[in-house]
């Protein structure tokens, strides 16, 4: 870790945790790293890990500090997120099940974030943890990255989400082909089918993902947050009332300090200083 460890800081939060580990501004100013730590069990999503990840997530949100959330698995895990823990399936029957979809769980905690979340995968996200990357906002991925919805393979299916994220991001007949088939494919053609946004080189990957981060951690914290609402609300509203809500978000930002500032600055050609509000 790194950084402010003040009572209720991302670091001090994280400090409390086995499983989940946070640096801001080591690698980007405004720019915490949020690090899933269960190298036993590949970052398998136990309740442990799930019930950490939900605290530090809730502490990045609160968190002045942070503008850009970059999620990603330890190295020594080998993966990003190798998917549920089987072992905690295997014990539960339909009313433990719904019990534990209860929402939010971790994927909404990181779909619903009002700042923007990068997943950098750096090795395998199958299962729950493809439906994890995809509740992210951007997701870069290493060459030799594998991703996929196994679920099928073991008489179930994807119930984090995959079944609808993926299809909104790759179409019905590629999430089809994932989900029925169990197949994992790799970051090139994860690529190409869209379930990735960009794939890099192991040597490379971190120059990109903290390049775009610090990019991002550089404009207004409250233009950020509702342009990201407003670009999610394109594939959870029809054509008009995305518009219209585009409108909406548009206008509320010219009741802000930050608009003031940012095209002040523009003018007379310096950089911003960002106050979020």
């Amino acid at each position: 870790m790194s950084g402010d460890a003040s009572p209720g800081s991302p670091q001090q939060v994280a400090g409390e945790c086995e499983t989940v580990d946070v640096a801001v501004g080591e690698r980007a100013d405004h720019v915490a790293t949020v690090t899933l730590s269960r190298p036993d069990a590949r970052n398998a999503l136990n309740a442990q890990l799930r019930a950490e990840l939900k605290d530090v997530l809730d502490a990045v949100e609160a968190s002045d500090e942070v503008r850009v959330v970059v999620l990603t698995g330890s190295e020594d895990s080998g993966s990003f997120v190798a998917g549920a823990d089987v072992k905690e399936l295997r014990e539960r029957g339909p009313i433990e099940q719904r019990e534990a979809s209860k929402r939010p769980r971790v994927y909404e905690y990181v779909d619903d974030l009002e700042k923007p979340v990068i997943a950098r995968i750096n090795g395998h996200a199958l299962g729950g943890g493809c439906e994890l990357a995809q509740a992210c906002d951007v997701r870069i991925a290493r060459e030799d990255a594998k991703l996929g919805q196994p679920e099928i393979n073991l008489g179930i299916m994807p119930g984090g989400g995959g079944t609808q994220r993926l299809a909104r991001l790759v179409g019905e007949g590629q999430a089809m082909r994932l989900v029925l088939s169990g197949e994992i494919i790799d970051a090139e053609e994860a690529s190409d089918i869209g379930l990735v946004d960009e794939v890099h080189a192991t040597d490379a990957l971190d120059e990109r993902v903290y390049e775009l981060a610090g990019r991002m951690a550089a404009k207004s914290p409250l233009a950020l947050e509702l342009a990201k609402k407003a670009v999610k609300a394109s594939s959870r509203m029809d054509l008009e009332s995305g518009i219209e809500y585009e409108a909406e978000l548009f206008a509320q930002l010219f009741a802000s300090a930050d608009k003031n500032e940012g095209i002040d600055a523009f003018l007379e050609d310096r950089e911003p200083e960002w106050e979020g509000r």
